[in-house]
């Protein structure tokens, strides 16, 4: 008898869940970031990521006074000003209000500022270049079926409470009975203090250690034999993945939690990086190029598969019950005849444990997923250059 159950989870910031009968579902993916520089005062002060300098920016010229011919020279000036890299390589200069500076003032901004202008160039060729990693190398971190789910107990870190202590009176207190009334009574009040916080601090204690005997009987027990604890945990695992591109999970558990079914929303090609960016030698400037078509879709194929790839991975060793894994991935695209939008399967494969178990996952960078998936029960029309047909998945 097939358990199905379906649940669809949004990572951070928020979370997101909605309960049905009908199978399991969650999303994964990243988030973005941006980088900037601040400037501000007659020096021009630069920082980017812990590098910070500050030079001479701008000085008006002197002013006459009308009764001597001596040269004074004019208040500093100060100013703040952006500069920022594009995903196309062109720097921009703005100020406080968002302007842009004009070309004299970006001259000397370049000038004076050369190697932390450059830091900057370097780290958006890095993210440009590094989000193409990223998708190519997403298997690489893909666990040995071997590696067992391990309970790891967690320390109760605050500390117990600390009892008052006893504030001896001093001799001329000795001679003041009211005083000493006064100083004993303050002392059993902070001993009366000290006692609730020892007991809620006790009572929390109890609790933590409540919640790691729980987590330890999930982690050794439950998710061997509970559908509903097998559920979570894969969840946990999945969920903990720093997924480069959004990627919405179905599944299904069926013979007593020996077989899982998979459906992948994979992305699009539409959605993958088709840039690649260099710091030429000479210069401050960032140059991106587009990718041809060709390798955009070998990346794009390298990628569906390596996502592939590592859920089976992980799941075979999140589950040590799982003995067979079968997946499908799916993206969407146009329908030529009527133009909506439809669900076309790239690929779909039957993974046993016992093949699987045959990759050498200390090697994992000479793998070809492309070709390591095809060694099993594999449905798949696709090109050498990585264009796909849509399949009947299995």
């Amino acid at each position: 008898m097939a358990l199905r159950f379906r649940r669809s989870i949004k990572l951070a910031p928020g979370i997101r869940m909605n309960l049905s009968k009908s199978g399991m579902s969650w999303t994964l993916g990243p988030r973005g970031a941006s980088v900037g520089i601040g400037k501000r005062g007659a020096r021009l002060n630069t920082s980017f990521m812990g590098f910070s300098s500050s030079q001479s920016l701008y000085k008006p010229p002197p002013r006459q006074r009308q009764s001597t011919t001596r040269q004074s020279a004019s208040p500093t000036r100060y100013i703040s000003l952006t500069c920022g890299v594009t995903d196309d390589g062109v720097l921009t200069f703005h100020d406080r209000d968002g302007n842009e500076l004009s070309e004299s003032m970006v001259e000397l901004a370049k000038k004076q500022n050369r190697e932390a202008i450059l830091e900057l160039i370097q780290r958006k060729c890095d993210e440009i270049n590094g989000e193409l990693d990223a998708l190519a190398n997403i298997h690489l971190d893909t666990p040995s079926p071997h590696s067992r789910p391990s309970f790891v107990p967690e320390s109760y870190i605050p500390s117990a409470p600390l009892p008052p202590a006893l504030s001896l009176p001093r001799w001329w207190e000795k001679l003041l009975p009211k005083r000493l009334a006064k100083l004993e009574a303050a002392h059993q009040q902070a001993v009366a203090h000290h006692h609730r916080q020892l007991e809620a601090w006790e009572q929390d204690k109890a609790r933590h250690e409540q919640e790691q005997e729980r987590r330890q009987r999930f982690i050794e027990h439950d998710i061997h034999h509970d559908i509903a604890a097998m559920e979570r945990w894969l969840e946990e695992t999945l969920q903990d993945i720093a997924w480069p591109r959004e990627t919405l999970i179905s599944l299904e558990i069926v013979e007593q939690g020996q077989h899982i079914r998979l459906d992948v929303d994979l992305p699009e090609i539409e959605d993958m990086p088709s840039k690649t960016a260099a710091v030429p030698v000479r210069g401050l400037k960032l140059s991106v190029k587009n990718l041809p078509a060709v390798q955009v879709r070998k990346r794009y194929m390298a990628h569906v598969h390596g996502v592939g790839f590592r859920i089976i991975g992980e799941t075979f060793a999140a589950l040590p019950c799982v003995h067979r894994i079968t997946l499908s991935g799916f993206s969407q695209r146009n329908d030529p005849a009527t133009g909506q939008v439809r669900d076309d399967y790239l690929y779909s494969v039957n993974v046993e444990r016992d093949d699987w178990e045959r990759i050498d996952f200390m090697a994992l960078e000479m793998v070809d997923v492309v070709e390591s998936l095809a060694q099993f029960d594999l449905r798949r029309q696709m090109t050498k250059t990585g264009i796909f047909k849509p399949i009947q998945p299995i």
